[in-house]
C-alpha cells in the first residue's frame, strides 16, 4: 500500500500521440494526481481526434499544450519551459511516427520539440498494430532510443483495436504508473545493492487437506520489497502464503514450508548485501504427514506430534558474510523489547523490528503498523503508528546508513 502522497512535489509531463489507446491516459493522470504529482499534458494534433484537450485539462488541472505557435498564457518559450519543468516525460501512447521522430532528431511539433529539449528522463510506451511494431524500421528506431538512454515500456500482447492479435497494446495503466513512481518517487540510494526479503506465512502439512500456519498476510514484507525496489535495489522476495499481490520489478520465489524458505534463503544468502526476514515462519511442523486425508472416525487421536523447523534467522546470522546487513522481525504478546533484545544478540542481527500483537492497528493483516527498531549498538527507536510502506521506508533509511 503506497503512501497517499508518494509523488508530492514531483512534476510529470505526459505526451499523448494519436492512437486509440489515448483514451486510457486520463485514468493514469487521475492516479498520478491522487498520489500528489503535478501533471501537465502535451498532445499531438492527431491525439486531439481521439480525446479532447479539455479532458486532459480537467484531469490534470493544468492547461494542455498542442500548438507550437499558440499565444502563451504567460511570456515564455513554452516547449522550453515544459522541458525544464518536468522531472520525467512519458510518451504514451507512442505511435510509430513519434518513435521515428524521436530516434531521428525530428522536432516539428510541440511534443517532439519538448522531448528534444528536455534533460530529464524520457519514457516511451509504444502502442500500435503488431505489424507496425514488428516492422524493421520501428524496431531499429526503438533500439536507437534505448541506446540513447530512453526507457521503453514494452507493449502488451492481446487483441488490438483493429481486430488483430499480437504484441502492440499499450502497457497496462498500472505498469505505466509504477514506471513513473520508480523514476521519480525516491532517490536510488540502494542502486547496485542486492536485497533479499522474506514475507508471509509458511504452511506445514498435516495431511493432503489440512495444514498448520499463522495469521500473517505478508503485507509488511511485501512493502519492504516494494520500497527497496523503488530505491533502486535488485530485490529477491521469498514469500510463503500471502494475501496481497507482489510488487512489479521484484524477483519472486514462492515457497510453502519453513524448509522451503530455509533452502531459498540459504541459496541466495552469499549474493545478498541486505537480508530482511519479515516472514512469519512456523517454529514447528508435524513429525508425521499422512499420505491420505485423516478421517475423523477412528483415524485421529487428537494429538499431532511436532518437531522443530530449521531456524532460518539463526543460520543466516551464524553464516553472515562480512559487510552483509541482517535484519530480523519479532512479534510478541508480552515482554516485547526484552525478547527483541535477546533475539538481536542470539541470532547475530544488525537490527530487529519489534511489534506487538496487543497494539491497535498493528500486526497481522493490518495496513498500518507500530514498531520499535533496535540495533546492535543498543539504540532503541519507537516509531509512531504509520502505514506499512512508511515503516518500510523508515527501516530502509537505517539500513542505508549501515551500508
Amino acid at each position: 500500500m503506497l503512501n497517499d502522497k508518494i509523488l508530492s512535489g514531483k512534476h510529470i509531463l505526459i505526451g499523448v500521440c494519436g492512437g486509440i489507446a489515448a483514451y486510457k491516459i486520463p485514468d493514469l493522470i487521475s492516479k498520478l494526481v491522487k498520489l500528489g504529482a503535478e501533471v501537465k499534458v502535451v498532445m499531438t494534433h492527431a491525439a486531439t481526434e481521439f480525446v479532447t484537450p479539455l479532458t486532459f485539462q480537467s484531469m490534470s488541472h493544468n492547461p494542455v499544450a498542442v500548438d507550437m505557435f499558440s499565444e502563451p498564457v504567460a511570456w515564455e518559450i513554452r516547449h522550453i519551459s515544459l522541458a525544464q519543468w518536468t522531472d520525467t516525460l512519458l510518451v504514451a501512447p507512442a505511435t510509430a511516427n513519434m518513435i521515428g521522430k524521436l530516434a531521428n532528431g525530428i522536432a516539428d511539433d510541440m511534443l517532439s520539440t519538448v522531448a528534444m529539449a528536455t534533460r530529464s528522463q524520457v519514457l516511451v510506451a509504444p502502442a500500435m498494430n503488431t505489424a507496425m511494431y514488428e516492422n524493421a524500421a520501428t524496431q531499429a528506431n526503438i533500439k536507437t532510443l534505448k541506446e540513447r538512454g530512453i526507457k521503453i515500456i514494452e507493449p502488451a500482447e492481446g487483441r488490438l483495436a483493429c481486430g488483430d492479435s499480437g504484441k502492440g497494446k499499450l502497457a497496462d495503466i498500472d505498469v505505466l504508473l509504477n514506471s513513473l513512481i520508480y523514476e521519480v518517487a525516491f532517490e536510488k540510494d540502494l542502486s547496485g545493492k542486492k536485497v533479499l526479503v522474506t514475507a508471509g506465512a509458511t504452511v506445514e502439512s498435516v495431511d493432503p487437506v489440512r495444514f498448520l500456519t499463522n495469521h500473517s498476510s505478508g503485507k509488511m514484507g511485501i512493502e519492504i520489497a516494494r520500497a527497496a525496489q523503488l530505491r533502486g535495489a535488485d530485490v529477491t522476495l521469498v514469500c510463503g502464503n500471502i494475501s496481497v499481490e507482489t510488487p512489479m520489478g521484484v524477483n519472486v520465489i514462492k515457497v510453502k514450508s519453513a524448509q522451503d524458505m530455509f533452502d531459498a534463503c540459504v541459496s541466495h544468502q552469499k549474493e545478498a548485501d541486505v537480508i530482511i526476514k519479515a516472514a512469519a515462519v512456523a517454529d514447528f511442523k508435524p513429525k508425521d504427514v499422512a499420505d491420505n486425508k485423516i478421517k475423523k472416525e477412528g483415524g485421529f487421536e487428537g494429538v499431532i506430534r511436532l518437531e522443530q523447523n530449521p531456524d532460518i534467522l539463526k543460520y543466516l546470522g551464524e553464516h553472515k558474510p562480512a559487510g552483509q546487513i541482517l535484519v530480523g522481525f519479532c512479534m510478541e504478546t508480552q515482554d516485547l523489547i526484552e525478547n527483541a533484545k535477546k533475539k538481536l544478540d542470539k541470532k547475530n542481527l544488525d537490527m530487529i523490528v519489534a511489534n506487538s500483537l496487543t497494539e491497535p492497528n498493528a500486526g497481522f493483516k493490518s495496513d498500518t503498523n507500530t514498531v520499535t527498531i533496535l540495533d546492535k549498538t543498543g539504540k532503541i527507536e519507537a516509531l509512531d503508528n504509520m502505514s506499512k510502506f512508511c515503516v518500510a521506508q523508515e527501516l530502509l533509511d537505517r539500513v542505508v546508513k549501515c551500508l
